[in-house]
């Protein structure tokens, strides 16, 4: 068996500067850059999700409720669906794009190009465990988090390398994180964006 890292969502309108920015989201990018660069054996497989929308919907909101609906942001095609730019891409082996036409926050609703999901990938790649990095905390780290979980993954969230919307959010997701039996390690950046 195998395991791998899943990069969720490390992309410009989610960190400073973008349409929908998460305070710390750019040392997210640069600290897991730094822990691919410093630890390059520590996974077998590294893959990550994108935000990936077209027209989902109610999930963009004018005005946004910050609750179901929020501003538009990782519309395809634009600088604010691309990966940081301090994200270091080289080891990401396939990237999981998810809600063209729907909100989706969880990295299992995404899929390939060619249609295969993050489930299936990882099973076809003897993956057991996986360890979760990104953005946000709260949200689209925490839905992929869970998934992997109710999947079967042993499932880790390096809250180190992730940030969070805000502390109520977080918490949240760190009840959940325990709930489900899912180890976490650190504490998640939060700050104003």
């Amino acid at each position: 068996m195998s395991n791998a890292l899943v990069i969720v969502d490390v992309q410009n309108d989610f960190c400073e500067g973008g349409s929908l920015a998460v305070g710390g989201g750019a040392s997210v990018a640069a600290g897991v850059s730094r822990l691919l660069t410093t630890e390059p054996d520590r996974w077998d497989h590294v893959v990550a999700t994108k935000d990936y929308h077209i027209d989902p919907g109610a999930h963009f909101g004018d005005p946004p409720d910050f609750v179901d609906s929020w501003p538009a942001h990782c519309v395809v095609g634009t600088p604010g669906s691309e990966f940081h730019p301090d994200l270091a891409t080289e080891r990401i082996e396939v990237i999981f794009h998810k809600g063209e036409h729907a909100a989706a926050y969880s990295g299992f609703e995404g899929h390939t190009d060619q249609g295969e999901c993050l489930a299936d990938w990882l099973r076809r790649h003897d993956v057991d465990q996986v360890e979760i990095v990104g953005l946000a905390t709260d949200f689209c780290v925490r839905a992929t988090a869970l998934d992997a979980a109710e999947e079967g993954f042993r499932t880790t969230v390096r809250l180190d390398l992730t940030a969070a919307i805000g502390p109520e959010t977080a918490d949240e997701a760190l009840r959940a994180f325990s709930d489900a039996g899912i180890t976490t390690q650190g504490t998640p950046v939060i700050r104003a964006a």
